[in-house]
C-alpha cells in the first residue's frame, strides 16, 4: 500500500471549496458508512485510511498519518477514512415525473440540504429539483449529512420557475404543492380529497428558503398552496418550522396512503 502524497493531501483539502469541486469534477466524503455507500453509485478516485486504524485495507488504499487526515478533513473529529469520488454528469440526467418529486427553492444551509436528501431516500423520492442558489449537494457538509443517501437520490440544479412551467406543459395533470404560511391546512386538503386521487403520480412538492420561504416567481407556478398547521391552531409558536423538519412531515403525510 502506498502513502498519500503531499499533492494528494492538498487536492483533497481543496475539495472543501466549490470552485475546485466544479473545476476537478470531484467531491470528498468521510467515514466508513458514508464512503462505502457512495462507492455503490460513484466512481472512487482515492480511498485514504489513517495509519492509526486497525486496517482491513484494500490494495488500492492510500495510507495517511493522523495529521494528514486532519489536514484533509472538514470534520471537527476526523473519522480516519476519506473517499474522493467523481461527480455525476448531472446534465446527462433526464427527469421524468413518475411519482413524487421534491423541489427546493433557495435552501442554503448545507445541513438542511443533507438531511432533506436523506429524508427523500427514506420516503422513496428519487429526484430533487433545486434552484441554482440552493446549496451544492457535493459540499462536504451536505455529503456527510446524507449518510450515503446521495448514492440513491439525484439532485438537479435548474432555473426552477422555468422548469416547473415545463413540467406543467409536459404533464397536463401535474399538481405542484407549495408550503406557504397562507396555504390551506395540509390535513384538511387530505381529508377533502380521495387519497387515491391526491397521491397519484405527477406531483411536485416545493419547499422554500429558510428565511424567506418560496420566491414569488416559484409561487406563481404553485397549483396547491399548503401549510403544516401548528397545534393547537391558536397557539403562540415559532414563526415557521425548520425546512428539513417540514419536509419530513410533508413527505410522511404524502406517503401515508402507500403504507396502508
Amino acid at each position: 500500500m502506498e502513502r498519500v502524497s503531499k499533492a494528494q493531501v492538498k487536492l483533497v483539502r481543496s475539495l472543501q471549496q466549490k470552485k475546485f469541486r466544479d473545476e476537478l469534477g470531484l467531491f470528498v466524503a468521510e467515514g466508513d458508512k458514508c464512503v462505502n455507500e457512495l462507492r455503490k453509485a460513484f466512481e472512487l478516485v482515492y480511498y485514504i485510511e489513517s495509519t492509526d486504524r486497525s486496517l482491513h485495507a484494500q490494495p488500492d488504499t492510500l495510507l495517511a498519518s493522523p495529521t494528514e487526515i486532519e489536514q484533509m478533513s472538514g470534520l471537527r473529529t476526523p473519522q480516519g477514512v476519506v473517499g474522493v469520488f467523481k461527480k455525476h454528469p448531472i446534465e446527462d440526467w433526464r427527469l421524468e415525473i413518475e411519482d413524487l418529486v421534491l423541489a427546493l427553492d433557495g435552501v442554503q444551509d448545507p445541513g438542511n440540504l443533507g438531511t432533506i436528501i436523506r429524508t427523500c431516500d427514506w420516503f422513496g423520492v428519487h429526484d430533487i429539483v433545486c434552484s441554482r442558489d440552493t446549496a451544492d449537494c457535493y459540499n462536504p457538509k451536505v455529503v456527510q449529512a446524507t449518510m450515503g443517501a446521495l448514492a440513491r437520490v439525484r439532485v438537479h440544479y435548474v432555473d426552477l420557475p422555468k422548469k416547473l412551467s415545463e413540467f406543467s406543459r409536459q404533464y397536463s395533470d401535474l399538481r405542484i404543492f407549495g408550503t406557504l404560511l397562507e396555504g390551506d391546512n395540509m390535513y384538511e386538503v387530505l381529508k377533502q380529497s380521495a387519497r387515491s386521487d391526491l397521491h397519484q403520480p405527477s406531483a411536485v412538492i416545493v419547499m422554500g428558503n429558510e428565511g424567506n420561504g418560496i420566491s414569488q416567481a416559484v409561487r406563481e407556478r404553485i397549483t396547491h398552496p399548503i401549510r403544516i398547521p401548528s397545534y393547537p391552531a391558536d397557539a403562540e409558536t415559532s414563526e415557521s418550522l425548520n425546512v428539513s423538519i417540514a419536509t419530513s412531515i410533508v413527505l410522511a403525510e404524502f406517503r401515508r396512503p402507500l403504507q396502508t
